[in-house]
């Protein structure tokens, strides 16, 4: 079974997922979390705000978002199941170009992020 699963539901931006699933591997690697499983879904500031405001009470898009398997009802199920990490590629984009770095950079940084929020962080 695949511990990584990617899904880019944005038109705006190129994702390499097979370069963005090596990246999330060598997180959770370096994490000590290499079997965990992920899931990753790569959105538009659109639908990023409507998950925001749904879940998290904040109407307003964001860059990344994250949803722990860890915590609350049923969290002891599947420990290796850390949860769903969302990120904004727009945004993304947005924030690379203020910072000057690349477009990878900024995502591979928010899956970081993401991650780590997904274990507590």
């Amino acid at each position: 079974m695949e511990t990584i699963q990617i899904e880019n539901a944005q038109q705006g931006h190129p994702i390499k997922t097979e370069k963005l699933k090596k990246v999330a591997q060598t997180i959770l690697s370096a994490l000590g979390c290499p079997d965990s499983e992920i899931s990753i879904l790569i959105v538009d500031d659109t639908r990023i705000q409507e998950l925001n405001r749904d879940y998290l009470q904040r109407d307003n898009a964001t860059n990344v978002i994250s949803f722990s398997m860890l915590e609350g009802e049923g969290a002891d199920l599947n420990p290796q199941l850390l949860g769903d990490v969302v990120i904004s590629a727009d945004t993304a984009a947005r924030d690379a170009s203020e910072a000057d770095t690349p477009f990878e950079n900024e995502l591979y940084f928010l899956l970081l992020h993401g991650i780590l929020h997904l274990l507590g962080y």
